[in-house]
């Protein structure tokens, strides 16, 4: 299993790696990804949706199941990546890169410090 120590993780098993100019992008971790298997469909929210810490963004299906996901940050959406309606694979092959799932304008970038670093998010696996 793989962590980058520049993105910070939620409970729920997003990552989230803050941007200086306030941004954020948000994905699922690589522990996410390799839990549910090979994913087959990704639904992303429409750019400019706003949303609360902890709401649901989304869903991801794999062969083994589905799974909602969680905002780790409240924020308002910017982006989202597109290419993963096509291939949805992607977000199995990269899941801190090409695998990315929005990109949010953080309503309060301080909400982030609750967050777990790589080494927590690390220990909360066990």
């Amino acid at each position: 299993m793989s962590l980058r120590p520049d993105r910070k993780y939620a409970k729920s098993h997003e990552w989230l790696k803050l941007e200086s100019d306030g941004t954020a992008t948000v994905g699922i971790t690589d522990h996410a990804q390799t839990s549910l298997g090979d994913i087959t469909f990704v639904q992303l929210p429409k750019v400019g949706a706003a949303l609360k810490a902890g709401e649901s963004f989304g869903v991801v299906e794999s062969v083994k199941a589905a799974s909602d996901l969680y905002l780790p940050v409240a924020g308002t959406v910017v982006a989202v990546n597109t290419a993963l309606d096509g291939a949805p694979e992607t977000v199995n092959q990269s899941p801190y890169d090409n695998g990315w799932m929005l990109k949010l304008k953080v309503a309060n970038p301080d909400e982030a410090g609750a967050l777990l670093s790589a080494d927590d998010y690390s220990k909360l696996l066990g």
